[in-house]
């Protein structure tokens, strides 16, 4: 392998670890589902920057946490809590919502 090859391997091993490390210096905000209701309701959050949702569900049953944008789905079963990924969101609201009651639970992100 050559001297250039090997400094270039080296260089992005080097930025992937500085990314995870990043990755870990995230801002967390933290959700309760229980009785039909998320709280709290209304989390405001940086736009442009990435961040964690912590969910906990404290109901009966597995329940999931679910966005339609930026789409995803977790299921979270009961008395767990999990570390959710948000990617970057422009300024807005971004509803959320649970699927057991996707009419009581629900809440959004507001990105300013």
């Amino acid at each position: 392998m050559s001297f250039a090859l090997r400094l270039a391997t080296l260089a992005s091993l080097g930025l992937a670890f500085v990314g995870y490390a990043q990755a870990d210096d995230l801002q967390s905000y933290a959700i309760t589902m229980k009785d039909h209701k998320i709280t709290p309701a209304e989390i405001h959050v940086p736009s442009g920057k990435p961040f964690y949702v912590l969910v906990t569900n404290n109901t009966g049953t597995a329940d999931e946490f679910e966005m339609l944008f930026p789409a995803l789905e977790q299921v979270i079963q009961p008395g767990d809590t999990r570390k959710v990924f948000i990617r970057p969101l422009k300024a807005g609201h971004f509803p959320f919502m649970g699927e057991n009651d996707p009419d009581g639970e629900r809440g959004f992100f507001v990105a300013e």
